[in-house]
């Protein structure tokens, strides 16, 4: 996975991603594999606008009263998909607490409009506060990929995930995966917060016996210095270790590395 850089076609996706009024997590959260996805005419749309109801100290998704979804949000993303000659996307949302359904009928209205045109989905969607008919909405659109992110470990949530459980996102994985079992369940961590090697561990066999089949590890990069800091840079020879663990434990695919994000060349992982 060597990163490349095409300026010609990073240059156009951002022209249309500004003409089609559509944001992505790449953007917001300031990830390092942007100029790669970018110029490969790929990224992952952020849905349901870019205004979180939480305070996770180690994302730069803003924080602020969300807007109402927009009706015409999943055309306008058919049309940028389409202008992109896509055919496998994700998308994923900020957890929107303020809506009824956490933002679940927005999701599916997406993945049914991309699924009618030819183009498959991986949702990467956040915890719905655990809501069962709001998983069920998502599944039920028909999504490629179902993924929902750890990110650390259950001692780490009080300071990096507020407002969010460990416990509670490890059963809607495990939901996921028992409503639709042929459908690739997803999960990924961020090291560097401050967790244990054994807590680590701790985890990925939590994840594993919670029929989750794909996990992502990557290295944790401050956006600022009002976030969460960073305790630990992870050697080379550390992320192999939890790569080559996750294989022994049974996951259908493991990448564990610094720039590896739950996204990141997402339909190459799935092939």
């Amino acid at each position: 996975m060597k990163p490349t850089v095409r300026l010609s076609e990073l240059t156009r996706m951002k022209k249309l991603l500004r003409k089609a009024k559509l944001r992505t997590v790449c953007e917001e959260s300031r990830c390092p594999n942007i100029s790669d996805c970018f110029s490969r005419s790929t990224a992952t749309f952020l849905i349901l606008g870019k205004s979180c109801t939480r305070r996770c100290s180690f994302c730069n998704v803003s924080k602020s009263l969300p807007a109402l979804p927009d009706p015409s949000e999943p055309y306008r993303l058919l049309k940028a998909v389409k202008a992109l000659n896509l055919s496998f996307v994700v998308v994923t949302s900020p957890t929107r607490d303020d809506l009824p359904d956490g933002g679940a009928s927005q999701f599916a209205r997406c993945v049914e409009l991309l699924k009618r045109h030819g183009v498959k989905t991986e949702v990467l969607v956040p915890d719905f506060k655990g809501c069962p008919r709001a998983l069920e909405t998502v599944l039920a659109a028909g999504p490629a990929v179902f993924a929902h992110n750890l990110e650390t470990v259950p001692r780490l949530y009080p300071r990096v995930r507020k407002g969010a459980d460990f416990n509670r996102s490890l059963e809607l994985l495990r939901r996921a995966k028992q409503l639709s079992p042929d459908t690739p369940v997803k999960s990924a961590l961020i090291l560097g917060f401050g967790e244990k090697k054994e807590e680590v561990l701790g985890v990925m066999e939590r994840l594993r016996k919670a029929g989750v089949d794909g996990l992502v590890i990557g290295q944790y990069y401050p956006p600022s210095l009002k976030h969460h800091r960073l305790v630990k840079l992870y050697t080379e020879e550390e992320f192999r270790f939890f790569e080559e663990k996750g294989k022994e434990m049974g996951f259908r695919f493991v990448v564990a590395r610094p720039n590896a994000r739950s996204s990141y060349r997402a339909a190459e992982l799935i092939r």
